[in-house]
């Protein structure tokens, strides 16, 4: 017998089950909806959440930490992908999407947050065994122990291009934003570099949460009674939860009196309503109105005034949202489902007109940071045909000497300004008016006479308004 057969057998460690943590294995599912269901994960997580928090696995300290995870993976993940790529042998396109939406969860750990090392890297390795297989779980583990050998600004020193090559494209892996919304972004918002890097920059902040105080209904010193409450920065009606807060714990939101409502979107239906008109003021139209937060404004604004709001929306489900938040408005109103490139009421018959159309988003990506990802340029050709539609509904459906407020939650020229200049040339019996005196206090509202908001100038979305008088 060999001297090596004689040596005794080390005994073969028990297999250890996975840890499973329930934080981590909800914002893998958040994230694994988002990828297979094209959901949102503002519509996603809530309900995880509370089902969490109901089955008491959750606390308010681990819901932050998912909903972090979360969003914080969704934001940068365009630099994420960069940076596995780099540390995989294989196309990312060729890694399975469970595989990756772990990576990322991880490597937003290490690059992302304040999670020591060794934390990050062992939940990661610990999840991808609960929802991989141990086999998977070693390749995250390998990954990850790549990335975690340098921070995420050496990590962008290597698979970012260089700024003085191609702008475009090292602001796009830097800031996690695709190479054609940053080119488009840049198009819309002019100027140098130091513009364009704190746009995309803040794209990528939570924002605040923002609620609207309805006039007649609620009071911004009820709201400011909430705790963490701060007044807004540029609407009377505005109130923050400046440090994130929960709007459903709000009674006046709960019970309808006040809702969640950016203050941009705010902006828009203020300035329609403030606009100066001669003659009647008794008809309003809200005419894209789902869900219903400008329409729920503009209601409420009308009442005050003895006026009529129709809100009017193509899909039935979003009218009841509509119907919904107008439920208990002071003066009289209407919501109806109806197509407002086929409308059913007469040419005419308003005194006022809001068009808040159905557009790419590219304004909000604060709030749905993943639609930056699903968006395609082709998409601006498949919306500009409704927006001209709708915003010559609009202008028929206003009478003479009434206003037209065209709105869009993207900033994008092709969207804004192309769209209101092309349907002009159509209507040589309407003229634009200048929106910008309307927000008094409001700066930097650009070169008129439309405006455009943006988050890094107002902490708004990038909210697009053009008034349009009909003159005959």
């Amino acid at each position: 017998m060999s001297e090596q057969s004689r040596r005794p057998r080390r005994p073969a460690k028990p297999y250890r089950r996975p840890q499973k943590d329930p934080v981590r294995i909800l914002a893998f599912e958040a994230l694994r909806a988002v990828d297979e269901r094209d959901a949102y994960a503002n519509l996603v997580l809530p309900p995880l959440l509370r089902k969490a928090r109901d089955k008491g696995d959750f606390d308010a300290r681990d819901a932050a930490l998912a909903t972090e995870l979360v969003y914080g993976t969704l934001r940068r993940q365009g630099t994420y992908d960069a940076v596995i790529a780099a540390c995989v042998d294989r196309p990312l396109r060729e890694v399975d999407p469970p595989v990756l939406d772990v990576l990322s969860l991880g490597v937003h750990q290490l690059l992302g947050t304040r999670i020591p090392t060794h934390a990050a890297v062992s939940s990661s390795v610990e999840l991808a065994r609960v929802v991989l297989g141990d086999g998977r779980a070693k390749f995250v583990n390998a990954v990850l122990r790549k990335v975690a050998q340098d921070d995420l600004e050496g990590w962008i020193e290597k698979v970012a291009p260089p700024y003085d090559e191609d702008p475009e494209d090292h602001l796009a892996v830097v800031h996690s934003h695709p190479r054609w919304v940053v080119s488009a972004l840049w198009d819309s918002l002019g100027g140098g570099r130091a513009g364009i890097e704190d746009l995309l920059a803040a794209d990528n902040e939570r924002p605040e949460v923002t609620l609207v105080a309805r006039p007649g209904r609620a009071t911004v010193e009820e709201l400011l009674g909430e705790e963490a409450a701060v007044p807004g920065r540029w609407s009377p009606y505005a109130v923050r939860l400046a440090e994130g807060g929960e709007p459903g714990a709000v009674p006046a939101v709960g019970e309808g009196r006040a809702g969640v409502q950016d203050e941009g979107s705010q902006l828009v239906a203020l300035a329609l309503a403030g606009a100066p008109l001669e003659g009647s003021d008794s008809m309003w139209l809200d005419g894209c109105a789902g869900p219903g937060g400008k329409a729920a404004l503009l209601a409420a604004l009308a009442a005050e005034r003895g006026a009529t709001l129709l809100a009017s929306e193509k899909q039935p489900h979003r009218a009841g949202l509509v119907a919904k938040a107008l439920a208990g408005n002071p003066g009289p109103y209407q919501v109806i489902a109806a197509d407002g490139t086929r409308p059913p009421w007469r040419p005419g018959t308003f005194d006022r007109v809001l068009m808040d159309v159905p557009c790419t988003g590219l304004g909000a990506l604060r709030r749905r940071p993943e639609a930056r990802w699903r968006r395609r340029p082709e998409d601006l050709d498949n919306f500009a045909p409704l927006q001209r539609a709708l915003l010559r509904t609009a202008l028929d459906s206003v009478r003479v000497g009434g206003i037209v407020g065209y709105a869009t939650c993207s900033p994008h020229l092709a969207e804004t300004r192309a769209v209101v200049a092309d349907v002009l040339k159509q209507h040589p019996d309407a003229e634009l008016i200048d929106a910008r005196p309307l927000l008094p206090g409001v700066p930097a509202l650009g070169e008129g006479p439309d405006i455009q908001l943006w988050p890094h100038l107002h902490g708004t979305d990038a909210m697009y308004l053009a008034l349009i008088r009909r003159t005959g």
